[in-house]
This record gives structure tokens, C-alpha cells and sequence, in this order.
């Protein structure tokens, strides 16, 4: 029987919904991409139960939404280039229990991901999602106005920088050189909603420009927490065969670390963006 239109359950008021009917392992129509496009741009994160889908299904699902990206840490040579499988226990961890937008140190950062969990703690090991369109309309004016034109600093984290410098057989001076560290504004308008949306996080940006660092250092302080405000955020319960979709250009998310010595084992494929604006 083929689908011809989505049923969308929502988590909250604003951000996050299941659709219970939907079989990511089929060939979908374009009508019904389509309507699953404009449920990702009204609810920023998706949620499917129960798919048994293989890398090939993932990949040609994120396909129809844009070219895959390569993460900089992949292994060369490597068959599925464009996936990243996270495997976690007590004696490994990815430490992304932090609020972060996916790869914010690139200068075109990743429209959005397709997550899907392969091994799953029986309990804990959610992960939590913020509406970062919510987190910008919540704020006073004053801060608006001081925010609306900026731009900040995102950089590399050294750990990366060392596994790239080693995969690709190059120096600090070459690495900074194809790799410059981006400046991003600090509010960044989305290409396809036209909707404002907090675009700093915690992980990966360093400083506003033309600011002095203490003056910086307190004023992202205060633009981070607003990612952990309850109204702002959702929280997925994972499954074995449960699939996520979240729009890395509006929202941030948080991978609970509350569930050693369990593991959980997630893959990523990931869609390329644009440069922020």
C-alpha cells in the first residue's frame, strides 16, 4: 500500500514529533518527501520507531534533502565515507553531553542529520533537543539588539585537528591554512523558513568579534543556558531501530552520558548546508 500523507504526532507545543506511519526503508514519493520536508521545517526534529533500514536507506533517505557531507575525522578510503557510527561504553565515550550544533567549525556547517540507533541501553542514553528559534524570540530586546548584527569566532577542537593532521599528512601551518577557524553571526536567518534562530553553542564557539573577551566570555555564557530552558527543548527516548532527523540549523542538541557501563552504539549520515547568514 503506498503512503500518501504523514501522520505527525508532536512531543511539545514547538519543537519535536513521531510519525508513526512512515517506512524510512520503502521508495518514497516525492509528495511524500515533500510533506516530510515541511514536517522537519515545522517541528526541527523527527522522530521514526521501529525502522529496519540499512546505511543504503539512510543514505538515499538524506539524499533528496542535499549532497552528503564527509565529516573532517573520517577515515580515508573508508566505505561509507559519509557515515559516522558513535559507539559508546564505560571504557569509550564521545563526551557529547555538551548543547552543540553539529560541526559549527566549518564554514558551512551541516543542514541537518539522520540518526539512526543500532544498540541501546535498556534504559537512559536519551538525547535532548532545544528550539533554537525559541531561545532568540525569548530574549529582551536589549540583547537582541546587541546580538542582531554579530558575528562569532567557532574553531576546531584539538583533538580533531590532531586526527585530520595525521589521516592527511599535514602540519599545524598547512591544516590552518585549508582549515581557517569560521566566523559565524551570531544570530543566523534560515534559508528556507526565513525564521531568526540563536546560532552559538557552547562546544564550538569561542568569542564575538570586536568584543573584549570578558565582556564575550559573559554575554555567550548567557546566550549558551538559553538552549537549556525546559519550554525551548524536547527529549527522545531511544529504541533499538529508532530513527532521528533534526535540522542542525535551528535547533542544538545534548546526549545524555547517564548510562555506563551500557552501551549504545548510534550512525550518522549527515547533509551538507550552506554558509550561515
Amino acid at each position: 500500500m503506498t503512503l500518501t500523507s504523514l501522520t505527525i504526532e508532536p512531543l511539545t507545543p514547538g519543537i519535536g514529533a513521531e510519525i508513526p506511519n512512515l517506512d524510512l526503508s520503502e521508495q518514497l514519493t516525492d509528495s511524500v518527501m515533500k510533506e516530510l520536508e515541511q514536517a522537519l521545517l515545522d517541528w526541527k526534529v523527527l522522530f521514526f520507531r521501529d525502522q529496519t533500514i540499512d546505511v543504503e536507506d539512510q543514505k538515499r533517505v538524506a539524499r533528496w534533502f542535499g549532497e552528503l557531507d564527509i565529516h573532517p575525522t573520517s577515515a580515508p578510503g573508508a566505505e561509507h565515507a559519509e557515515l559516522i557510527r558513535i559507539a559508546e561504553d564505560e571504557k569509550l565515550r564521545a563526551h557529547n553531553d555538551i548543547w552543540h550544533s553539529d560541526v559549527t567549525f566549518k564554514a558551512s556547517p551541516p543542514m541537518g542529520s539522520i540518526l539512526r540507533a543500532l544498540e541501546m541501553p535498556p534504559v537512559g542514553g536519551d538525547t535532548m533537543f532545544a528550539d533554537m528559534y525559541a531561545a532568540y524570540e525569548g530574549l529582551d530586546d536589549e540583547i537582541k539588539v546587541k546580538i542582531d548584527n554579530a558575528t562569532a569566532l567557532h574553531v576546531w577542537p584539538p583533538g580533531w585537528v590532531d586526527i585530520v593532521m595525521k589521516w592527511q599528512n599535514m602540519d599545524r601551518k598547512e591544516f590552518d591554512h585549508r582549515f581557517p577557524n569560521p566566523e559565524h553571526p551570531v544570530v543566523r536567518t534560515h534559508p528556507q523558513t526565513g525564521r531568526r534562530s540563536l546560532f552559538v553553542n557552547a562546544a564550538f564557539t569561542r568569542q564575538i568579534i570586536g568584543m573584549e573577551k570578558s565582556e564575550s566570555d559573559e554575554l555567550l555564557t548567557f546566550l549558551y543556558i538559553q538552549a537549556t530552558v525546559p519550554e525551548y527543548q524536547c527529549r527522545f527516548r531511544w529504541r533499538k531501530n529508532s530513527v532521528a532527523f533534526w535540522d542542525n540549523r535551528c535547533t542544538q542538541h545534548y546526549a545524555l552520558a547517564d548510562f555506563y557501563p551500557q552501551k549504545r552504539t548510534v550512525e550518522r549520515i549527515t547533509i551538507c548546508g550552506d554558509k550561515p547568514v
